[in-house]
């Protein structure tokens, strides 16, 4: 049977030229343009700052529940009731160019309603820098699913002859595929009563979240287009079409042959579905997938295929994936992407390299296995039968070589999977590793409790503790980590600076107010605090006993090591920033500075190999660094991470106290209302790289004034992706260590993520609205000093008064200073309080008024967004229905018009 085109386009023109021909078509397309402006630009879409769609996203299948039987509900519904289907079908045209060409008709009016939803993608461009790839991926995604739900309303459509009918019948066919991942609520249901095993009910959960639209469209979201959803939507298309063929040619049937026929064609279209089942398995299975974002995220890296490409069949490489069978929903894609990335290693690794899949359960021999390599269960908490509940799941690998072994224990959802795998190929490829010296310091990262820097170096590098009390021995090691060498004696920070001046490689955290989140070290070791004495922090308190330990250097200061490097470093003095991208954290004080290079194009250095790649770190409390000049020193000073403009530096006295907390063993802050940040107007250095050209001095060094960098806060984030953001701390450390290590070949890798995108505009208007709240803050400050000076100089006035008035006894003198002193020191002191309230009053007036200007930005931007979308759509339908009053006013008489 041959397609005649013409026909099927004749069709087409008759059916998509009929959607637009009243209002109904018009008001339907208005009303899914607004909505889902308002689903794409909620306060959530501000909170993330992000130009992207995902809210909409979220949303987008119950959005189409809306849209696609409002379309497709007269395609065959209209044709009955008007008794058009009887002339319709009596026409020399075949059933299968009539169902071509009423879908294509309905899936072009649905790519127009697309179409006008584009000025989505104008706002996203106004707001920021949006993906275009990750766009593009976005909307086939959307194109691709409302294709598929329109076949389905097609369906609906075909079993009556009421349009509103099939409207109701479309919503219920077409929310099959839309509340499937619902479904599991069911067995939630049955496993409420039911004790043992539930294995089977997950994995009917599973099953059918698999199968819904949401799950679908997922890797669209995320900037993927994926053969298996693509194969799934296809499917859908081909089976819901044939139904919709079965019941137009279900006329052709007799009366006696209603059964017959009937059973026939439902063996055949169950025949079909399995055929399609089976293809969307196998396409799944194949893991196959286009990555459409910009910056190639999701495709193997130039240096992986590399690597690869290196292996050697005749010593060849194993991978064994240790992987339980089932693991909670939050980590279904991460073990599906690992799948996926170790069956393409093992397809371009050819003989050099082995996969080996081990399905592991709980206290299986497999399990025994696991552990000999060191990966061991990870307790996770996930929603299991409509509770909270806590599971070990099993998700490393570990990769052997005749040279090596290299562990991963857990791939968790945040873990660059590529970077872990390529890293560990490279490592095992290699007869010998480089060697990381720790040097033993007051934080201990290698003490009883092993800090999570040093289990990520291991990966990597050899790991050795250095003692300072001694001549350091540089040819152990390759590269020296110090962190908070501030905390050394005397003797100690003379051997580590001899290493320095020796010019060894090294890398160098201190702060001047560590935080360091998930261990024992914290602000009570700060810089300007001495060393506690024997039996911990309790014996300031009158715990403990025994003689006082040998203080630090210099007194906390580190100068000799200062002075070798020739820096700059305050080691009480706090750097702050006025410029946050994240309204979400908004509440954190400005000592919390977020370097982003979209906020700030000058953050990173774009020249060093450590940092180009970076799109943003968090430092918390952090100190700055500055460089010296002094004569005779020709050191270069490679500046890494700054603060945006509107940054500055505060004492101690001006956000802390020497006063300790017994309970949290902190320093007790001042008070957030108490607590100014005036802006320097410049940037500061918050990492360096010092160098020295000279053949006789040979220093290289990077000296980050924050600790915190390296605290397990920053590594646990970064494995299970407990924050809404991804920082950059872990691969600005690594790449810092592999650098001094002279071995920078993962370090492009290891910085390969999507490029943080953000609300420019909105941020920049924010930015305006902090830099005046911050310039009025400043005024109401020095307002109050003056004051504050006003009435200390008639104080002073009065006593001068007193004490030049020669008439008086010098008794009676006295008496008069002291009488007045006391009463003009309590009027005084008064009038400190009553300025000091109005400042803060002041304050937080200036505060609230700023937080009120940001939200009205954001308010007017969301409403210009959602108001923007049905403009084309509503200047269509004026210009359609402009020209169909011309059309008759040129072609009726005056005689058959209507009044």
């Amino acid at each position: 049977m041959k397609l005649r085109s013409q026909v099927v386009l004749s069709i087409f023109k008759r059916n998509f030229s009929s959607y637009f021909s009243g209002v109904l078509g018009y008001l339907f397309i208005i009303v899914f343009v607004v909505a889902g402006g308002a689903m794409a630009f909620s306060a959530q879409f501000f909170t993330a700052n992000e130009p992207t769609l995902d809210q909409l996203t979220e949303w987008f299948p119950l959005l189409l529940l809306f849209l696609v039987p409002a379309i497709t509900m007269t395609t065959w519904a209209d044709e009955r009731k008007l008794g058009t289907a009887e002339i319709l079908f009596t026409l020399p045209v075949t059933d299968l160019e009539i169902l071509l060409g009423k879908y294509l008709a309905v899936l072009a009016v649905y790519s127009v309603t697309l179409l006008f939803s584009t000025t989505y993608v104008i706002v996203l461009t106004w707001l920021g820098d949006p993906d275009w790839g990750l766009l593009f991926s976005t909307y086939f995604g959307y194109w691709m699913s409302g294709a598929a739900l329109l076949s389905a309303g097609m369906l609906a459509s075909v079993l009556t002859a009421i349009p509103t009918v099939a409207y109701i019948l479309g919503v219920v066919i077409c929310g099959i595929p839309v509340f499937f991942g619902y479904v599991g609520g069911l067995t939630d249901f049955f496993t409420e009563f039911r004790s043992g095993d539930t294995t089977q009910f997950t994995a009917v959960r599973e099953l059918f979240t698999d199968l819904s639209l949401q799950e679908q469209m997922r890797d669209f979201g995320m900037g993927v287009v994926p053969v298996s959803a693509t194969m799934y939507f296809l499917a859908f298309i081909v089976l819901m079409l044939y139904l919709n063929f079965v019941f137009i040619t279900k006329r052709h049937w007799s009366s006696n042959q209603q059964v017959g026929m009937g059973m026939q064609f439902s063996v055949r279209s169950v025949c079909l579905a399995v055929i399609l089942v089976c293809c969307t398995a196998w396409a799944g299975y194949a893991a196959l997938r286009v990555d459409a974002t910009s910056e190639r995220l999701f495709s193997l890296s130039d240096i992986t295929r590399s690597t690869l490409s290196e292996l050697n069949p005749e010593r060849p490489i194993e991978i064994q994936a240790f992987l339980s069978p089932e693991v909670p929903r939050e980590y279904v894609d991460t073990r599906k992407q690992l799948v996926g990335l170790l069956r393409q290693y093992d397809r371009l690794g050819g003989n050099g390299l082995a996969i080996r899949f081990v399905d592991v359960t709980e206290f299986s021999p497999r399990a025994d296995e696991a552990e000999h390599f060191g990966i061991e269960p990870v307790r996770l908490f996930t929603d299991i039968d409509g509770r909270r509940t806590e599971v070990e799941v099993f998700l490393g690998a570990v990769v052997i070589s005749s040279y090596d072994k290299v562990v991963v224990p857990f791939f968790g959802k945040g873990l660059p999977i590529e970077y872990e795998l390529t890293r560990s190929l490279r490592t095992v490829l290699s007869e010998e590793r480089h060697t990381i010296g720790i040097l033993e310091t007051d934080p201990q990262l290698m003490g009883s409790r092993e800090w999570q820097i040093v289990t990520e170096l291991r990966k990597q590098y050899d790991v050795e503790s250095v003692s300072p009390m001694t001549e350091i021995d540089a040819e152990q090691f390759d590269v020296l980590l110090a962190v908070m060498p501030s905390s050394l004696t005397e003797p100690q920070m003379d051997n580590f600076v001899n290493y320095i001046k020796a010019g060894h490689p090294a890398l160098i955290f201190d702060d001047p107010y560590p935080m360091a989140f998930s261990t024992q070290f914290g602000v009570a070791n700060a810089p300007r605090h001495g060393k506690p004495r024997p039996g911990g922090h309790m014996a300031m308190f009158g715990g403990g006993g025994g003689p006082p330990p040998e203080q630090k250097a210099d007194g906390g200061r580190a100068t000799r090591l200062l002075d070798a490097l020739d820096i700059r470093w305050d080691y009480d003095t706090v750097v702050f920033d006025a410029v946050n991208p994240h309204p979400e954290y908004e509440s954190l004080d400005q000592e919390y500075v977020f370097i982003t290079r979209d906020s700030n194009p000058d953050a990173f250095n774009p020249e060093s190999a450590i940092t180009k790649d970076l799109e943003q770190t968090l430092l918390i409390f952090s100190g700055s660094v500055q460089q010296r000049h002094s004569e005779g020193r020709e050191y270069n000073f490679t500046e890494l991470m700054k603060t945006s403009g509107a940054s500055g530096r505060l004492a101690w006295d001006e956000f802390a106290t020497d006063r300790f907390d017994p309970f949290s063993m902190q320093s007790t802050a001042v008070p957030r209302e108490n607590r100014l940040w005036p802006p320097d107007e410049f940037a500061h250095v918050l990492a360096a790289h010092i160098e020295s050209d000279s053949e006789d001095d040979e220093r290289n060094v990077i000296f980050v004034p924050d600790m915190d960098m390296v605290s397990d806060f920053f590594f646990q984030s970064r494995v299970f992706a407990d924050l809404d953001l991804k920082f950059d701390n872990v691969s600005f450390v690594l790449n810092a260590v592999d650098i001094l290590a002279e071995d920078d070949s993962v370090v492009a890798l290891r910085s390969r993520r999507p490029r943080h995108r953000s609300l420019t505009h909105i941020e920049q208007q924010k930015r305006q609205f902090l830099n005046e709240a911050s310039r009025r803050e400043q005024k109401a400050d020095e307002e109050a000093k003056e004051e504050l000076e006003s009435r200390r100089t008639q104080l002073a006035k009065r006593l001068t008064e007193i004490r030049e008035n020669a008439d008086l006894d010098p008794v009676v003198r006295a008496q008069l200073e002291e009488q007045a002193e006391a009463a003009e020191q309590q009027r005084l002191n008064l009038a400190e309080a009553q300025i000091e309230q109005d400042k803060n009053y002041e304050l937080r007036r200036i505060r609230k008024q700023t937080n009120r200007e940001i939200q009205s930005v954001i308010s007017k931007a969301q409403l210009f967004s959602i108001f923007i979308a049905p403009i084309p759509a509503i200047c269509l339908g004026l210009l359609v229905f402009g020209m169909r009053l011309n059309d008759e006013k040129r072609h009726i008489v005056d005689t058959r018009r209507r009044d």
